[in-house]
């Protein structure tokens, strides 16, 4: 089992990550917009299906990985801290697009949500970085069982996803309305979630020195 202080703090790393806006955000929100909430929630089930695959595929690459290859830990955390400093600039850039701006989507079926959700999710470059780089920065090699430590983190962040996932899908026609009209929030939300991550990524590079 992780220790507590890295189970919580994974937790705000995954709730920082999902709020920041990408490719499973955007397709939710269109889909909620365009299709009604049910259309979002079917397509969060693909979606969470997708973080599934990932976590269990990195779970045991990463145990694998931190076993047989000297300084992997060290070079997985400069990767990950790399990788903030792209999502922070992405959020703090100059005509930063919000999710919430969607395009007009075509109704279907909920086979195709599910399935398109999946696909979605797999095709996120986010989803394999969060794994093979953020989450290796919480195991503590040490304590053993590195696989079990995977797995425990793993879950913690599907549920962390589904759990803000599904309540951006159910209020998404309400967000949008709000910055719609409000643009100032969606321009403080950008620089709040931009310098967390910085902050995380100058975090994690100054852990892996030591």
């Amino acid at each position: 089992m992780p220790t507590t202080t890295n189970l919580i703090a994974f937790a705000l790393v995954s709730l920082g990550m999902v709020l920041t806006p990408g490719p499973n955000m955007i397709y939710l929100i269109s889909r909620s917009i365009c299709q009604g909430r049910m259309a979002g929630l079917i397509s969060l089930g693909g979606v969470a299906l997708g973080f599934v695959f990932y976590m269990l595929a990195a779970a045991f690459g990463i145990t694998a990985l931190l076993l047989v290859v000297p300084y992997a830990y060290e070079a997985l955390c400069y990767g990950g801290a790399a990788y903030l400093l792209w999502l922070a600039w992405q959020a703090l850039k100059p005509n930063g697009r919000s999710p919430f701006q969607v395009k007009a989507l075509p109704q279907d079926s909920p086979r195709k949500l599910f399935t398109m959700g999946f696909v979605t999710n797999l095709l996120n470059p986010k989803n394999a970085m969060l794994y093979l780089s953020l989450l290796p920065q919480f195991i503590d090699p040490e304590a053993g069982h590195v696989l079990g430590q995977s797995l425990v983190l793993g879950f913690t962040q599907i549920s962390v996803s589904v759990s803000i996932n599904a309540l951006i899908a159910l209020t998404a026609g309400s967000i949008a309305g709000f910055l719609g009209t409000r643009p100032l929030w969606l321009l403080i939300q950008r620089w709040l979630m931009g310098t967390v991550l910085a902050g995380l990524a100058v975090r994690m590079a100054l852990e892996a020195r030591r």
